[in-house]
């Protein structure tokens, strides 16, 4: 949840070093009293908290399905984007193909998304 008039920033800010992946959007709720959805989220999801020691780290193991779900239910109007950029996510996962295809040991390349990364890939597709 965030209070900001460009969402966005929260999400660059929760992208930082904690964790492995940027974080993409896949849907913003608008509502007149967002605390309380808040709150009702967490409630009804808290089953599927993932870090039960730390209730700060607000993280839970659920699909977008149930969350369109709840939200419909709770009388929002949200629109979802099910399929993720995940860009950096992606580009890993073809560098693990791509080393594991060559016989190589994956290794970072800490630079934007090489032209050359599916040369010699095989498509399974």
């Amino acid at each position: 949840m965030t209070r900001r008039l460009e969402p966005e920033e929260r999400i660059q800010e929760l992208s930082g070093a904690s964790v492995p992946f940027e974080f993409d959007i896949h849907a913003m709720v608008f509502s007149e009293d967002a605390p309380a959805m808040e709150a009702a989220l967490h409630k009804r999801f808290s089953k599927d908290r993932l870090n039960l020691v730390n209730l700060r780290k607000e993280f839970f193991r659920t699909t977008l399905d149930d969350i369109e779900a709840f939200a419909v239910n709770y009388g929002a109007k949200i629109e979802f984007t099910k399929l993720a950029e995940a860009r950096q996510f992606r580009e890993s996962e073809a560098l693990r193909v791509k080393a594991q295809q060559t016989g190589q040991v994956p290794e970072a390349v800490g630079t934007a998304f090489p032209e050359d990364l599916f040369a010699g890939v095989e498509d399974d597709a």
